[in-house]
């Protein structure tokens, strides 16, 4: 059956295929499945990053009005 997911090759040293055959084996899972799963958090990582950095700017470029949580959302 075909699957929706997009599948994508990319190739590893040999140190990194050794980690990930070890990381898979420790939570039971395929090889891949672990690469999928380690390259899901590294981009939630990033992610975070990169809207640490535009609050940070908001904040520092904030003009010392600040607003309550119940006026925010009300």
């Amino acid at each position: 059956m075909p699957t929706k997911k997009k599948r994508i090759n990319i190739t590893v040293s040999d140190d990194v295929e050794g980690i990930l055959k070890m990381l898979a084996k420790a939570d039971d899972v395929p090889v891949a499945t672990k690469a999928k799963e380690l390259l899901e958090m590294g981009l939630d990582v990033l992610e975070d990053i990169g809207l640490s950095a535009i609050a940070e700017e908001r904040m520092a470029n904030h003009d010392g009005t600040w607003i309550s949580h119940e006026e925010m959302w009300s």
